[in-house]
């Protein structure tokens, strides 16, 4: 009971029958709860109510690769490696073991929640997303696989009780950290149903989600904590309830940050008619929340039956985890069944293996025990198990030094980091790290007693830094951008602590704002050291080296940002040794190099923080440079949340391989990989660009305009989507495809194709089907995968496979002309491969049907936003509750086209219908309509409305009345919204 006492009222009830359904259940204690009970449950830390002896309930568990933020946990390998698996099946294990020690937990500490927010089903749009680490794919198609995999180990298998509660993480259109709580995605109708719904769509059809959490950011100019998509959509796809929880403090910005509301009462009562269930907002202060309800309320902006429908939903997810339900086992049984069992060790091993992509091999791997000889192994990501802001902590960890020393003995490994060694000077002396105790590290319970870094940035206990006589070597690690990391002898990373003084105690950058990272600003002959922390400017008190940060109001922190910048110490840089050139002195003494770069998912591309470029940082570009001047069996590997343009090693180095952060196990993965115990079959989830130029705007969510991901990418990419090597080869046969019906359903295309293992060891081949359209009358991807398996082979075996994919889902695209989804007749190509550039062999199959039918003008009309291509607009909501408009990107001019109009016998007169929110007259906006002839058909300008959302409907006759099918043209001139177009005889 979580604490709460049962009373008279709640034994014996029918809430607590689980012989009854649980629809009547939940009637049952819905009707028992008053509306001021109601209205608490539907706040994030929804209180007990102890008449009934019903528990407090949290929404919200972190478990993305593992249970987060409560403590030691098995950890997985980030989202986008999970990912690289291309591993359903893994996915859905790997899902299990997360929600059984989601369980396991929750039995020992009720603060763990089970309704988890995971996984991330946003798509890899754009790799310089800060997030990119929590996604699975560019990909709508293996997205959904390998969300509906995950969720379905987090639910369970259990036909009525879930094991966790998974809901699917951002709703919608969301990859960017850039202005995230205030731009919007200007989303057209065939990117929204092709693209961004698709990965939830399929995901959520699968049936083990929960529910979802919209996004930080607006679509097409409405927050989608208002999104009418969750009613239009999302409820559609499946009878069951599904819970809308809002991402933090998102309720609140709808009228703080983004000004969408006057009021928060109005924020409230939308997102309530929209759908949301659960506010995550103010952190555990429940007031505030129930205090809008309430106002909400009185003023009448949604009566009690719109509380009651989000409530209905929150009991029903409550009772589908068991909660109202007796107990079916001890909690000491459940406390040591699912927590860090050999099993979850093993898995998290697996995963690490499966993640690794061999990108180039020339030869030089798979490693041998016998001839590797001594192993350098160099850079910044040598010595390290990188967590990030969704991990849990570690219980047990392994580098890729110390597997490598494990592997082949402490003598045949040499390790460097390749920081620089520097020192700094101020006026009065050397910057010095006075002699401290180490800090303590905590033991969590493994059977090993495992080590696990406590975390110590925020400690005063131990002294500042100082200046004197004798100086102390520093090691400066540069992760690009100018964003710096200083580390002591000691191992510990320079921090500050509340009282802005610079110590020696972190074991590692981490925290919501990161306090372990630097930038050196030149100041005359030397540097100012600034933190970026607290954006204060590092100075020499009489206690030590402290920061003088500004604070307050805009105006008083800039007013104290000069002062503490005229009080800021002038630092002279000495660099002892610079990290290229320690390792090139241990890279001419070993037989092979391992370089291992990336970033540390802390301090740069992370939650809040988008990267500015793809280029790796210029410190770790000198490290593998240098080691292979000196040697030329140098690999590199890149440990990263994201990929880089790395051209020239790819071009000159002999290995190149890519993994994301592993986890638990990364290191021990990794080493088996480059051994050759585990031939490589990770595949890439995402396209790695050769140069940032060839990517649109990072806010450019038109990825068919823009021809972004590789569905349309019309360059060459340094390794495309699905690329992946292996030590084996593999050979496919022909391909084969049908179309036939399947029972109760559409029509579906059955694939066959043969593949045999024809190298000289076992691996896996990540079988990939793709379609294309090639003679398609709209833009269409240049393939789109469809189907995948990855299957293991033993030396010289083959396998048969066998996929079904829906013709519908397969062929299909978006009819903005008719406002359906359609399959147009014609010839199509399916293609199996190892990559989406790698394709080895193809099959057509052909459509019957009759001819696409042109748009109906006369009868339909023109929704401006169904336009078949456009330039210099933005989709902008039609109201505050649904529908899109179309305006002006800049408010000067745009261009709109619809290809295919049927005008009939001919249209003599247009009405527009649009709105100007200007309130002075002038012909600054005007709809222009012609032909692709140049036949200008009217110009008609639009009066002031006064407010964006009131629209007026002006006619005008066509000089040149239009017959026939013909391309329209329309011109957007001037600051207005246009919403549609009509046409008549």
């Amino acid at each position: 009971m979580s604490g709460c006492q049962a009373t008279s009222e709640s034994t014996s009830t029918p809430f607590r029958d689980p012989r009854l359904p649980d629809g009547e259940r939940v009637a049952d204690l819905l009707a028992r709860l008053t509306l001021d009970e109601r209205i608490a449950m539907l706040h994030q830390f929804a209180p007990a109510v102890e008449r009934l002896g019903l528990a407090a309930f949290r929404t919200g568990q972190e478990a993305l690769h593992g249970v987060a933020w409560m403590g030691p946990a098995t950890v997985f390998p980030q989202a986008v490696g999970l990912g690289a698996t291309w591993h359903p099946e893994l996915l859905r294990r790997i899902g299990e073991a997360v929600g059984t020690e989601v369980r396991a937990m929750r039995a020992r500490d009720e603060r763990v929640g089970l309704n988890v927010w995971a996984p991330v089903v946003n798509l890899l749009r754009d790799p310089r997303w800060g997030r990119n680490e929590e996604g699975y794919a560019e990909d709508p198609y293996l997205t959904s696989a390998l969300a509906a995999a995950y969720t379905r180990g987090l639910r369970g298998d259990d036909p009525v009780r879930w094991r966790t509660a998974p809901v699917l993480k951002h709703w919608l259109a969301h990859n960017n950290e850039t202005h995230r709580d205030t731009a919007s995605s200007s989303v057209r109708p065939r990117v929204l149903h092709e693209y961004d719904l698709a990965a939830f769509r399929g995901a959520v059809r699968a049936g083990a989600v929960a529910g979802v959490m919209p996004a930080y950011n607006l679509v097409n100019g409405r927050p989608n904590h208002v999104s009418p998509y969750l009613r239009e959509h999302l409820r559609t796809w499946i009878e069951q309830e599904l819970v809308v929880c809002s991402d933090a403090g998102a309720p609140s910005n709808l009228v703080d940050s983004e000004h969408y509301f006057d009021t928060h009462e109005e924020a409230v009562a939308a997102a309530l008619l929209a759908g949301v269930d659960s506010f995550t907002d103010h952190d555990q202060d429940a007031s505030k929340t129930v205090e809008r309800v309430r106002g909400a309320l009185e003023r009448g902006l949604i009566d009690a039956s719109v509380v009651e429908v989000a409530v209905r939903r929150l009991l029903a997810m409550r009772c589908a985890l068991g909660e109202f339900d007796p107990p079916t086992e001890p909690a000491e049984s459940v406390k040591a069944a699912g927590f860090d069992t050999p099993g979850h060790r093993a898995l998290a091993l697996e995963a690490a293996e499966q993640a690794v992509v061999l990108l180039k091999n020339d030869g030089l791997l798979p490693l041998s025990d016998a001839t590797a000889g001594t192993v350098a192994v160099v850079g910044p990501l040598a010595d390290g198990c990188k967590l990030d802001w969704y991990s849990g902590s570690l219980i047990r960890r392994s580098t890729p030094r110390e597997a490598l020393v494990a592997r082949l003995g402490a003598e045949r490994v040499v390790f460097v980091e390749g920081t620089d060694t520097v020192r700094l000077r101020a006026a009065a002396g050397w910057v010095r790290v006075p002699d401290a105790e180490a800090p303590e590290r905590a033991r969590e319970g493994g059977p090993e007693g495992s080590l696990n870094p406590a975390h110590t940035a925020g400690r005063t206990d131990l002294p500042p830094l100082t200046v004197g006589p004798a100086p102390t070597d520093l090691a400066l690690a540069d992760w690009g951008g100018g964003v710096l990391t200083l580390r002591a002898p000691s191992g510990r990373y320079l921090t500050v602590a509340e009282d802005g003084f610079v110590r020696a105690a972190a074991e590692q950058p981490g925290g919501w704002v990161v306090q372990e990272t630097f930038t050196l600003e030149r100041h005359g002959d030397g540097h100012l050291l600034r933190h970026r922390g607290t954006g204060g400017y590092v100075c020499v008190a009489a206690e030590g080296l402290k920061v003088a940060a500004p604070d307050g109001s805009s105006e008083v922190a800039n007013a104290k940002a000069m002062v503490a910048k005229a009080q800021a110490e002038v630092f002279t840089l000495e660099v002892v040794e610079r990290g290229e050139d320690a390792v090139a002195r241990t890279a001419a003494e070993a037989t092979t190099v391992l370089v291992l770069a990336g970033n540390d998912p802390h301090i740069n591309g992370r939650e809040t923080e988008d990267r500015t470029t793809l280029a790796l940082p210029a410190q770790q570009d000198r490290l593998w440079r240098a080691a292979h001047a000196a040697n030329p069996r140098t690999a590199l590997v890149l440990v990263s949340s994201y990929p880089y343009a790395v051209g020239e090693a790819a071009d000159v180095l002999p290995a190149l391989l890519w993994t994301a952060h592993g986890g638990q196990a990364a290191g021990t993965g990794l080493a088996r990989v480059l051994f050759g115990d585990v031939s490589p079959a990770g595949r890439l989830p995402q396209t790695w660009y050769a140069d940032e130029e060839e990517l649109p705007d990072l806010l450019d969510y038109d990825i068919i305009a823009s021809r972004a991901t590789y569905l349309y990418f019309d360059g060459a990419p340094l390794f495309p989507f699905g690329h992946g090597l292996s030590y084996t080869r593999f050979a496919y046969g022909e391909l084969s495809v049908q179309r036939t019906a399947s029972e109760g359903e559409g029509a579906v295309l059955a694939v066959e194709c043969e593949v045999t293992n024809a190298g000289p060891c076992d691996g896996d081949e990540v079988v990939q089907i793709y379609v294309s359209a090639p003679k398609a009358r709209v833009p269409r991807p240049h393939r789109r995968l469809v189907a995948h398996r990855r299957v293991p082979l033993r030396q010289g075996e083959t396998a048969r496979l066998f996929f079904t994919v829906p013709v519908d889902e397969a062929l299909g695209f978006w009819d903005v002309a008719h406002g359906r989804w359609t399959v147009d007749p014609g010839t199509y190509e399916i293609h199996a491969g190892a990559s989406s550039a790698d394709i080895r062999c193809t099959a057509t199959i052909a459509v019957d049907g009759p001819p696409p039918a042109p748009r109906p003008v006369l009868e339909r009309g023109l929704a401006a936003a169904d336009f078949d291509s456009a330039d210099g607009i933005r989709l902008v909501d039609l109201t505050k509750v649904r529908g899109d408009a179309v305006a002006c990107a800049d408010d000067t001019i745009g261009r709109l086209l619809f290809r295919a109009c049927d005008f009939g016998a001919g249209a003599r007169t247009v009405t527009v219908e649009a709105a100007r929110a200007e309130d002075v007259e002038g012909d600054g906006a005007v709809v222009e309509l012609h032909l692709s002839d140049g036949t200008t058909l009217a110009s008609v300008a639009i009066p002031p409305t006064g407010d964006p959302y009131r629209y007026t409907t002006v006619g005008a006759t066509l000089p040149t009345p239009p017959s026939g099918v013909h391309d329209l043209h329309i011109t957007l001139r001037g600051a207005l919204r246009l919403a549609r177009l009509g046409f008549s005889g």
